[in-house]
C-alpha cells in the first residue's frame, strides 16, 4: 500500500528500477472459504487506489501568478517625494515675543463699553491692584501660560511698548532665534481697532498718543519662519494686510520658495472682541493658552451639572496637566485627543502636517485655536486664521468632550471633599477603541478613513491601554500598503537607523524572515537614496550582504528563499546607478558569488540575482563618477581597471545568458531588463555586429522574429503564412549618416541587404546598401552610443544579440515587448506594414499612417498580403522613446519590387537630426533612462510585506471543501469506471460545431463540469458547455504569426484549474478563467525546448503533463527530451535520445510520478524513470512506422502502456516481462490518426482519417464501432483528427476534421446539439 500512496505522502517511496516493479503480483484465483474476507476489504483497497490516482499537488498558484502579464512596471520609485502624511522637516519655535497694549485705566477712544462688561486679562483683574503692577502681573502670567506649552522658547515681554522699543524685541527674537520660528504675540486691548491699512497701534513714550505700526515693517523684522497671535478687536484687518503683503512679495526675497508665516486673529475684520462678564477679556488668549479652564468655564453654565458647579470649583480641579492619573491631567489628555482627532479628520493633509506636526508649539496653539472656535462663535465673534482652516465648531467629536468632561466634573465635589477619594477615569479611550475596532471589523482602503486613529497612537502612551491598542493597530497595518509609510529614508539614515538594520541583518541568532525584514527596510533606505546608498555602504552592508549569500551556496542546509530574496534585492538597490557601489561588488566577486544563486529553485530568489547582476552594469547616470577625480581611490580610468570591468561584464552577460530561457517569467524579465542595461553601454558594438548577422545569415535567428514579416527570397515575396498577421518588420540603423539622392536611401552599414527586402530601396547591385533609418555616429534610436565601451569578442557579442533575439520572441507578450525594446537599443528597429489594397499604380499623395503605439507592441493589420496586387506600402518609423511627440515618418511606394521614399521627409547631413525626439535625448540622462526596460521584481518584492498576517484568507475554507467535494465525486466515478460494464459506448448525447476551418485539433474534457475545449492548428481555442449547447468563451492562443497546436492539459483539475496550451513550436502558455467570456488571463508562458536540429524546419513539440509530480515532458524533432518542474518553473533535467529519430508521443504515468513513456517517429517506444541514473528504463520496437498516440494502461500496473502507430497497428506491452507485445490489434489499415486511453475504465479508442472510432477493452476485445453512415437518420462524422476520455467518467470526445466535435457516452441520454 505505500507505493499505492505515493503520489499523496512522497515521491521517495516509489520502486526506481524497473526490476523493482514485480512486487505487484495479481493472482486471479480466489480461496472460496475467504470470498466474504475479501467482499469486505475490497472497498478499502478500492479507496487507497483511487487515492493514488488523485495528486494533493498543486503548482501555478502563488502570488507571482496571480495576472502576471497585467502588472504593469511603474519603474522605480520616484526620488525625492515623500509620504503625504510625513512632514520634510521638524520645525521649533525658538523665541517668543509678548507685545501688551493694555494701557490700564484708560479705554481706547473707538470702544465703547457695556457695564458690567469682561475685565479679566490673563484671569486677573486689572482694577484689583495699581495698573503698573497689574500690568507686570499680566505680563509675567502670559509668558507663564506660553511657558506651559513650550518651555524651551526665549520669551520676551514688552509692556505699552514704543515702535522703536518693539523693533528693538523683534530684531533680537529674530537674531536668537536664527533659522527658528518666532512668535510674536500681541495684545492690542488698550488701543484702537487696525487701521483699514492693516496697521497696529502703539504708544510714543509719554503715552500721549497712538502710533501705528505697518505690518510690512513687523513682517521685515520678524521675517520667516514666524507666527503671529492678534488679539484684539478688528484683528482680519491686519490678517488682510499680510495676506496683500505676502502677494506683493517675491516668493524668493526670503532666500524660501514658500513664505512660512501663519497667523491666528481673533476676530474678522468687521467685528469687536466680545465684552459680556461671562467671558476674560482675553477669552481669546485663555483659549490658546489656558483651553481646559476656559473650556470647562464655558460648559460648566450649559451642562446639566450647573447647579452643582461654580467657577470656583472649576478654578481648584486637582492635579497636573501633565499627570493623566489625576483629573486635571484626564481632562487635558481627552481634549488633546478631541482636538487632534477634529483636525486630522477635516484638515486636508499637507495642512495637517505643517499645522499639528511640525512644531510643537503651533500644534498646541492651533489645537486650542479650535476650542476658540467653538467659544467665540457662541459669543457671535469668529476667529480666523492663515492658513484658513474649516469650519469645525460643529463637529461631532465636541459631544464627546461634552459627555467626558460631565463624567469627569460629576467628581470634583467628591475630590475636592475628601482628597483620599480615588479618581474613576474617563471611559472616552475605551469606548474609542471600541469604535476603531468596529471600523476594522467593517471597513477598507475604499471606504473613508478611521476617524479614532490619532487616539488609537495617542493611547500607546498609556500603559492601561497600550496593550489593546496595539493589537487593533496591528490589525489596521495588516490591512494593506495604504495603511504604512515608506518614506522613511532620511530619517533613518538621520539617525543611524540603519546601523541597526545591518547589524540585526548579520545576527545569527535573529529568524531568517526577520532578517529579511531587515534586508528589505536597508533595500528602502537605498532605493533611489544617494546618501542612503553611501552611508550603507560605508557601514559595510555589501561585505555583509555578500558573506551571507556565499555562505547560502556552501551550506547544504537550504537558506530561507524569502532571506536570499531580499538580500539580493538590498544590494542591488545599493549599487544601482551608483558607481563606487558597483566597483566594491565586482571587487568582491558578486558575479561570481551570484552564479550559483540563479538555479535556485524558487523563481523570486533567481529574478532577484539576475537584477542585482544587471544593475551592476555601469550604464553612465551616476552624476557623481563624472566629477569623481583621476586620483580617486575607486576608479576605472587605467587599462587595467578597464580590463577587469570588462572581465566583470563578461562574467555577469554570460551568467544572464544561462538563465534567459528560464521557466518562469519573472526570471525573463530582470533578464531583458539587465540585457537593456548592457546594450545600453556596448550599443555601437551589439548594432554592428547584428548587422553582419542579419547581412550574412538570412536564415538566422534575427530573422526568425515573429514580427520578421519579410525574409529574403529572390522575388523579395514570402510564404503566405508569414502573413497571417500583418506585423512589425525588422531593420537595424547603421552608424552611417543618410544621404538623399534621387529620392533614395544609401549608407555604408550592409544591414537590411536583399536578405531583407531583395532590391529595395536600391538595385539588386547595389543591394550591399541600406536604409540606416537616419541614425548618426552618436546616436541610434534615441541612445548614445558609449564610445567608451571597450569591443568585446565578435562571437561574445552574437550570443548576447541571440539571447536578445529569443526575449522579443518570447511566448509571454511583456517579456517580448521588452526584448523589442532591447532590440531597438542596439539599433534593430521595428516597420509597420500594413496593406495597400489598390490593385493599380498608388500615387505618390498617397502615405500610409502608422498606429500609435509603443514598444509594448504593434498594431497588426487583420488582413492578408494581396500578393497579386504588385503592391506594398510601407511605413518606417523609429520607435518613440519618451512619451509620444510628433515624429517623422518616410513615407514608400512599392511596385516591382522596388521601394521609393520620399525624399523631403528625410533628412539630409546638413539639416542634422531629422528627429528632435532623438536629438533631444543627448543631453537628457532622464530622457535615456526612461527608454531603457524597468525592472518589476523590487515592487513586486515589497508586496510581501503588505499582505495580511494576522489572518488567513477568507476563502481557504471554501476551497478546503470544493476540493473534497471533487474528491469524493472523483472516488464515485473512479469505482463506477472500474467496475461497471461497458457496452457498445457509440451513444452520441452531444455535437458540437466548432466553425474551425482547419477542423478540431485537439479536445479536451473537463471533470468536474459539463465542458469541453477544442483548438484547432492556427491555435484557436474554444470552450463549449456540452449541456447547455452553448459556447463560453473563445480566444486565440497568441498573435504571433506561426501556428500550430501540440497539447491540451488541465492543471490542478482538483481545484480551479489552469489550461495548458502547448505550441508545436514549444511554447508553452497556461491560462486561468478560460471558460469565462473575454475574462482569460494568461499565468505563465515559456519555451519548453529550444532550437531544432540542423537542416530541421520546425519543432513539432510533443509535450505531457503529469500533475503527480508537477513534472512536464517537453521534446520534438529533437536530440532530447526536457524535463521541467512546474512549481519551481525551472527545467531540472534534459534526457538525451542518442538516437537520429525523434519522440512522436508521450503518455505519463498516473500512478508513479516521473516515469513516462516516449513513442517515437521509427516506431519504437521505450519507458523512462528519471528518478534512476540512466533514467531510460527500457526500449523496445513496437512498430514499423511512427508512433501516433500511447497511454499507460489503467490500473496498478506501472509498466503496461498501449501504442498505437501511423499503420493502424495497437500494441499492448508489459516492460516487466516481456520485450515484445503480448498482444497487437490490426485496428485501422494505414489511416490511425488518434489513440485514447481511459484513465480508470478498461477502454481504449482509435480513430482514422477514414471516419471511423473503434472501441476496445484491455483484452482486445472490440466494443463498438462508430462510424459515418450515408442514411438519412444515422450519426455522421468527419475525418478523426483527436479522441480524449473523460478523466472519471465512461465518455468519449471526438474531433473531426471538418471541425465538428462529437461527445460519445454508453449511457442512453437525448443528444444535444
Amino acid at each position: 500500500m505505500g507505493d499505492l500512496m505515493a503520489p499523496r505522502i512522497s515521491q521517495s517511496l516509489v520502486p526506481t528500477h524497473l526490476d523493482e516493479f514485480d512486487f505487484v503480483e495479481i493472482d486471479n484465483s480466489r480461496d472460496v472459504d475467504a470470498d466474504d474476507d475479501v467482499d469486505d476489504a475490497a472497498p478499502a483497497a478500492l479507496m487507497v487506489t483511487s487515492m493514488a490516482y488523485l495528486p494533493q499537488n498543486s503548482v501555478l498558484c502563488e502570488l507571482r501568478h496571480e495576472a502576471f502579464e497585467a502588472c504593469v512596471s511603474s519603474g522605480p520609485l520616484d526620488v525625492g517625494l515623500v509620504s503625504k502624511w510625513r512632514p520634510k522637516d521638524r520645525m521649533k519655535t525658538g523665541c517668543v515675543a509678548l507685545v501688551l497694549c493694555l494701557n490700564i485705566t484708560v479705554d481706547p477712544p473707538d470702544v465703547i463699553k457695556i457695564s458690567p462688561c469682561a475685565r479679566m486679562e490673563c484671569w486677573i483683574d486689572p482694577n484689583s491692584m495699581a495698573p503698573q503692577k497689574a500690568l507686570e502681573t499680566i505680563g509675567k502670567t502670559l509668558s507663564y501660560q506660553y511657558e506651559r506649552w513650550h518651555a524651551r522658547a526665549k520669551y520676551k515681554i514688552q509692556l505699552d511698548p514704543t515702535v522703536e522699543e518693539v523693533k528693538k524685541l523683534c530684531c533680537t527674537c529674530r537674531k536668537l532665534a536664527k533659522s527658528e520660528r518666532v512668535l510674536f504675540h500681541y495684545n492690542g486691548h488698550g488701543v484702537p481697532k487696525p487701521t483699514a491699512n492693516g496697521e497696529i497701534w502703539l504708544f510714543n513714550k509719554s503715552y500721549t498718543q497712538y502710533i501705528p505700526l505697518p505690518v510690512r515693517d513687523l513682517d521685515s523684522w520678524l521675517r520667516t519662519p514666524s507666527m503671529y497671535v492678534f488679539d484684539c478687536s478688528a484683528a482680519g484687518m491686519v490678517v488682510n494686510a499680510f495676506k496683500e503683503l505676502q502677494d506683493l512679495t517675491p516668493s524668493n526675497s526670503s532666500g524660501s520658495s514658500v513664505r512660512d508665516c501663519i497667523l491666528l486673529a481673533a476676530c474678522e475684520a468687521h467685528e469687536t472682541l466680545p465684552q459680556s462678564a461671562e467671558f476674560p477679556a482675553d477669552v481669546f488668549t485663555s483659549c490658546l493658552t489656558t483651553p481646559i479652564k476656559m473650556a470647562l468655564r464655558w460648559f460648566c453654565t450649559r451642562s446639566l451639572l450647573h447647579e452643582s458647579l461654580t467657577y470656583s470649583l472649576i478654578d481648584r480641579i486637582p492635579g497636573r496637566q501633565t499627570d493623566r492619573k489625576t483629573l486635571l491631567g484626564e481632562l487635558n489628555w481627552i481634549f488633546t485627543a478631541v482636538t487632534d482627532t477634529i483636525a486630522w479628520n477635516v484638515l486636508p493633509h499637507d495642512l495637517f502636517q505643517r499645522l499639528f506636526r511640525q512644531d510643537l508649539l503651533v500644534a498646541s496653539l492651533f489645537r486650542n485655536f479650535l476650542l476658540a472656535e467653538r467659544i467665540m462663535r457662541s459669543a457671535n465673534c469668529s476667529p480666523i486664521s492663515h492658513p484658513m482652516l474649516p469650519a469645525t465648531h460643529q463637529h461631532h467629536m465636541w459631544d464627546a468632550w461634552d459627555m467626558a468632561a460631565e463624567m469627569c466634573l460629576a467628581q470634583l465635589p467628591a475630590l475636592i471633599e475628601d482628597p483620599k477619594v480615588e479618581f474613576q477615569p474617563s471611559p472616552f479611550f475605551t469606548e474609542q477603541l471600541t469604535a476603531f475596532e468596529i471600523w476594522l471589523d467593517h471597513g477598507s482602503e475604499y471606504k473613508k478613513a478611521p476617524e479614532q486613529l490619532p487616539i488609537v497612537l495617542q493611547v500607546l502612551l498609556s500603559q492601561c491601554h497600550r496593550f489593546r491598542a496595539l493589537v487593533l493597530l496591528g490589525r489596521f497595518l495588516d490591512m494593506g500598503s495604504w495603511a504604512v509609510d515608506l518614506s522613511c529614508q532620511v530619517d533613518l539614515v538621520k539617525d543611524d537607523g540603519h546601523k541597526y538594520f545591518i547589524r540585526f541583518l548579520d545576527s545569527e541568532e535573529a529568524y531568517p524572515e526577520q532578517r529579511a525584514m531587515a534586508a528589505f527596510v536597508l533595500a528602502v533606505i537605498v532605493d533611489g537614496h544617494r546618501r542612503g546608498q553611501e552611508a550603507c555602504i560605508e557601514a559595510g552592508l555589501i561585505h555583509v550582504c555578500l558573506r551571507h549569500l556565499q555562505d547560502s551556496t556552501a551550506n547544504e542546509v537550504q537558506t530561507e528563499p524569502l532571506f536570499l530574496q531580499w538580500l539580493c534585492l538590498c544590494l542591488g538597490k545599493l549599487w544601482e546607478d551608483f558607481t563606487e557601489g558597483q566597483i566594491i561588488g565586482l571587487q568582491a566577486d558578486a558575479p561570481a558569488i551570484y552564479g550559483p544563486l540563479l538555479s535556485e529553485p524558487q523563481p523570486e530568489v533567481r529574478a532577484s540575482a539576475v537584477f542585482a547582476l544587471g544593475t551592476l552594469f555601469d550604464i553612465g547616470f551616476d552624476s557623481s563618477s563624472l566629477s569623481r577625480d583621476v586620483g580617486d581611490e575607486v576608479s576605472y580610468d587605467d587599462d587595467n581597471d578597464e580590463d577587469e570591468k570588462v572581465k566583470a561584464e563578461i562574467s555577469i552577460v554570460k551568467s544572464l545568458l544561462d538563465v534567459v530561457s528560464d521557466g518562469s517569467p519573472l526570471v525573463r524579465t530582470e533578464v531583458a531588463v539587465a540585457l537593456g542595461r548592457f546594450a545600453f553601454g556596448h550599443n555601437k558594438h551589439l548594432k554592428s555586429v547584428a548587422a553582419a548577422i542579419l547581412n550574412h545569415q538570412p536564415h538566422s535567428v534575427l530573422s526568425s522574429l515573429p514580427f520578421f514579416a519579410i525574409k529574403g527570397t529572390t522575388s523579395g515575396c514570402t510564404s503566405a503564412n508569414y502573413y497571417s498577421h500583418t506585423g512589425p518588420i525588422l531593420k537595424a540603423g547603421g552608424d552611417s549618416q543618410s544621404v538623399v539622392c534621387d529620392g533614395r536611401i544609401s549608407t555604408s552599414n550592409p544591414l537590411a541587404t536583399s536578405g531583407v527586402m531583395h532590391g529595395s530601396p536600391v538595385s539588386d547591385e547595389s543591394s550591399q546598401h541600406s536604409d540606416s533609418g537616419i541614425l548618426t555616429n552618436c546616436i541610434s534610436n534615441g541612445v548614445i552610443d558609449r564610445a567608451h565601451s571597450r569591443h568585446l569578442d565578435n562571437g561574445f557579442y552574437s550570443q548576447c544579440v541571440s539571447a536578445m533575439c529569443t526575449l522579443a520572441k518570447d511566448p509571454s507578450p511583456r517579456i517580448a515587448s521588452l526584448g523589442r525594446r532591447v532590440l531597438s537599443i542596439i539599433g534593430i528597429e521595428q516597420v509597420v506594414t500594413k496593406l495597400t489594397k489598390s490593385t493599380g499604380h498608388v500615387s505618390s499623395s498617397e502615405s500610409t499612417t502608422p498606429p500609435t503605439s509603443s514598444l509594448a507592441g504593434l498594431a497588426r493589420s487583420s488582413s492578408l498580403f494581396d500578393l497579386n496586387a504588385g503592391h506594398l506600402s510601407m511605413t518606417f518609423r523609429t520607435p518613440p522613446v519618451s512619451p509620444p511627440q510628433p515624429t517623422y515618418f518616410t513615407t514608400g511606394l512599392r511596385r516591382v519590387y522596388s521601394l521609393e521614399l520620399r525624399p523631403h521627409l528625410v533628412s539630409t547631413p546638413d539639416s542634422g537630426l531629422a528627429d528632435p525626439l532623438l536629438g533631444s535625448l543627448g543631453a537628457s540622462g532622464s530622457s535615456e533612462r526612461s527608454f531603457l526596460p524597468k525592472s518589476t521584481i523590487y515592487k513586486w518584492s515589497c508586496d510581501h510585506f503588505t499582505k495580511p498576517l494576522l489572518t488567513a484568507a477568507d476563502d481557504s475554507n471554501e476551497i478546503i471543501s470544493k476540493r473534497e467535494e471533487r474528491e469524493k465525486f472523483a472516488f464515485d466515478q473512479i469505482l463506477k469506471c472500474q467496475h461497471s460494464s461497458i457496452n457498445k459506448l457509440h451513444n452520441q448525447i452531444a455535437g458540437w460545431d466548432t466553425r474551425f476551418e482547419a477542423g478540431a485539433k485537439i479536445t479536451l474534457l473537463q471533470p468536474f463540469s459539463p465542458v469541453v475545449i477544442a483548438a484547432d492548428e492556427c491555435e484557436r481555442i474554444r470552450v463549449w458547455n456540452y449541456e447547455e449547447a452553448t459556447l463560453l468563451n473563445s480566444f486565440s492562443n497568441h498573435d504571433y504569426p506561426y501556428k500550430g497546436i501540440s497539447n491540451l492539459s488541465l492543471i490542478n483539475e482538483l481545484d480551479d484549474s489552469l489550461l495548458l496550451v502547448a505550441s508545436s513550436d514549444g511554447s508553452i502558455r497556461i491560462w486561468k478563467d478560460y471558460s469565462a467570456k473575454s475574462r482569460q488571463k494568461l499565468v505563465t508562458a515559456f519555451y519548453s525546448i529550444q532550437g531544432p536540429r540542423p537542416g530541421v524546419p520546425s519543432l513539432n513539440a510533443v509535450v505531457k503533463w503529469q500533475q503527480q509530480s508537477g513534472i512536464l515532458y517537453a521534446s520534438g524533432k529533437l536530440s532530447s527530451i526536457a524535463v521541467w518542474d512546474l512549481d519551481k518553473e525551472q527545467r531540472i533535467n534534459s534526457i538525451p535520445l542518442q538516437s537520429e529519430c525523434s519522440v512522436s508521443a508521450m503518455s505519463a504515468s498516473l500512478i508513479h510520478g516521473r516515469e513516462f513513456a516516449a513513442g517515437f517517429t521509427d516506431g519504437s517506444v521505450r519507458l523512462f524513470d528519471i528518478r534512476t541514473p540512466d533514467m531510460l528504463v527500457c526500449a523496445t520496437q513496437l512498430h514499423t512506422q511512427k508512433v501516433v498516440g500511447m497511454g499507460f494502461q489503467p490500473g496498478l500496473d506501472p509498466a503496461k502502456i498501449v501504442s498505437a502507430s501511423h499503420a493502424g497497428d495497437i500494441q499492448f506491452l508489459d516492460f516487466r516481462h516481456h520485450r515484445d507485445a503480448y498482444l497487437t490489434i490490426h485496428a485501422h489499415r494505414g489511416s490511425l490518426a488518434a489513440l485514447a486511453v481511459h484513465r480508470h475504465a478498461p477502454l481504449i479508442a482509435s480513430g482514422s482519417a477514414k471516419q471511423r472510432i473503434k472501441v476496445f477493452n484491455m483484452d482486445g476485445e472490440q466494443l463498438g464501432t462508430i462510424q459515418y453512415y450515408p442514411t438519412f437518420m444515422a450519426q455522421k462524422i468527419g475525418s478523426v483528427s483527436c479522441l480524449t476520455f473523460h478523466p472519471y467518467q465512461v465518455m468519449l470526445a471526438a474531433g473531426a476534421a471538418d471541425g465538428c466535435v462529437s461527445i460519445y457516452a454508453d449511457e442512453i441520454s437525448s443528444p444535444r446539439f
